[in-house]
C-alpha cells in the first residue's frame, strides 16, 4: 500500500498553505499460506539474522587468526540456547498474557507469533556459547568480541519481524514518520491482528519504536567496528561495549512504548533490566584484562580454560601463550613482554615460567618480587 496522505495543499486567504504529510504504512500481512504451511515473516527475519551473524562472525574470527568453522560449531550450541532463553524471558516478564485471566498457557510455546527477550537470549545464548567453547577448547571472550557486531546486526534484522507482526510500537503520535497500524482479519472474517490480512482500516498512528531500535543498532554496529579496528581491544571488552551500547538505546526506546508490560513502581521491567545490564557491561569493560589475544591463543586447546568465576586464573591465562609439549607435561610458558604481565597483574610464577626465560626461577621468585608482579 502507498503512503497515506493525511494533509494536502489547501487554499487559504487567497494563497496556498499547508504541507503534504505522509505516515509510514505497515505491511498488509505478516503470514502467507503455502498450502498447509504458514510462511511467517517474523521467522524468516530471525533466520536471516542468524545466517548473517554466523557468516560475518566467521569472517571476523578468521581475520583474528581463529580456526575456520569455529563460529558455526559454537553456534550449534548458542543458537538453540539463545532462542529458548529469549522466549523464557518474554514469557516470564509478560506471564499474564499466557497464564493470567483469559490467557492460554500453550501459547507460550508459539514462538512464531513473536516475543523474544534479548536479555534472556544473550544470557542463555552465552551459556550455550560457553559450553561450545569448552567443547572445542577456544577462548570464549575472544569469540564474543568477534561476534559482537554480527549479533547486533542480526538483532536489527530481527526487528523487521516485529514490523510485519505490527508489534513493539510506541505511543500514538502525529509525527510525519508515525506508523500506521492496520486492522487485520482472518479468512473467517474475525479480527486477527497477528495472522490476518489488512482491511485497509487504520486503527491508530504510533511511534515506530521497532525502527528506532533498528537504526540505533546499526549505528552501534558501525561504532563497534570502528573501535575494534582503531583500538584492537580484546578479552571480551568489545562484547561488553555491544551489550552496553544496546542497553543504552533500549532504555530510551522502552520509555516510548505503550503496549502492556510488567512494571515495577510504574516503570517497565525492561527499563530496569536495561539499566542494570548496562552497568554490569561497563564494569566488565573497565575491569577486564586489557590488550588483545594473539592468533596463537585462539587455536583450540592452546591455553588453559579456567572457569568463569576464576578471575585470577582467567587473567593469567590471557597473558600466557602456548609452547610445545615437553616430556608429556604440556606446560605453558609465559607470553609477551614484562609490560604485558604487568598490565594483567600476573606474576611469572603464576604463568609457569620466569622473566629471564629459565625453567627454574624459584630462587629468584622467592627472593623478591619481579618487575612484572607490580601491575
Amino acid at each position: 500500500m502507498t503512503l497515506r496522505v493525511l494533509a494536502d495543499s489547501v487554499l487559504a486567504d487567497g494563497g496556498v498553505s499547508g504541507a503534504v504529510l505522509a505516515y509510514l504504512p505497515s505491511p498488509a500481512r505478516g503470514v502467507w499460506q503455502l498450502g498447509p504451511f504458514p510462511l511467517r515473516a517474523y521467522a524468516l527475519c530471525i533466520i536471516l539474522g542468524i545466517i548473517v551473524a554466523i557468516w560475518w562472525g566467521e569472517r571476523r574470527w578468521r581475520a583474528r587468526g581463529g580456526q575456520p568453522g569455529a563460529i558455526l560449531d559454537v553456534a550449534m550450541f548458542a543458537v538453540p540456547f539463545g532462542l529458548v532463553g529469549g522466549r523464557l524471558y518474554h514469557v516470564a516478564t509478560d506471564w499474564q498474557k499466557y497464564f493470567g485471566a483469559g490467557g492460554h498457557p500453550v501459547d507460550a510455546l508459539k514462538i512464531y507469533q513473536g516475543g523474544l527477550g534479548i536479555w534472556g537470549a544473550v544470557l542463555l545464548g552465552g551459556i550455550g556459547a560457553w559450553i561450545g567453547c569448552r567443547v572445542y577448547k577456544i577462548p570464549l571472550p575472544a569469540l564474543g568480541d568477534a561476534v559482537a557486531p554480527p549479533i547486533l546486526l542480526a538483532q536489527a534484522i530481527g526487528r523487521l519481524g516485529n514490523y510485519f507482526n505490527q508489534e513493539l510500537y510506541g505511543r500514538e503520535t502525529d509525527l510525519p514518520w508515525g506508523l500506521e497500524i492496520y486492522r487485520r482479519v482472518g479468512d473467517d472474517g474475525q479480527l486477527d491482528m497477528m495472522n490476518g490480512a489488512s482491511t485497509g482500516v487504520v486503527e491508530k498512528i504510533v511511534h515506530p519504536t521497532f525502527l528506532y531500535e533498528l537504526l540505533w543498532n546499526l549505528l552501534v554496529v558501525v561504532l563497534l567496528v570502528y573501535v575494534d579496528r582503531r583500538f584492537r581491544i580484546g578479552h571480551g571488552r568489545l562484547f561488553a561495549l555491544y551489550v552496553a551500547g544496546y542497553c543504552f538505546g533500549r532504555f530510551f526506546v522502552e520509555l516510548m512504548r505503550a503496549d502492556e508490560a510488567t512494571k515495577i513502581a510504574g516503570i517497565r521491567i525492561n527499563s530496569f533490566t536495561s539499566a542494570l545490564v548496562f552497568l554490569a557491561a561497563i564494569a566488565y569493560f573497565v575491569f577486564a584484562t586489557k590488550g588483545r589475544e594473539t592468533p596463537e591463543q585462539l587455536q583450540p586447546g592452546t591455553s588453559p580454560r579456567p572457569w568463569p568465576w576464576q578471575l585470577r586464573a582467567l587473567r593469567a591465562a590471557a597473558a600466557a601463550a602456548p609452547t610445545e609439549k615437553s616430556s608429556g607435561t604440556g606446560e605453558f610458558e609465559k607470553a609477551g613482554s614484562a609490560a604485558d604481565a604487568a598490565e594483567t597483574g600476573t606474576s611469572a610464577a603464576e604463568l609457569g615460567g620466569h622473566p629471564d626465560g629459565s625453567e627454574n626461577g624459584s630462587a629468584k621468585t622467592n627472593s623478591g618480587t619481579a618487575a612484572s608482579d607490580k601491575g
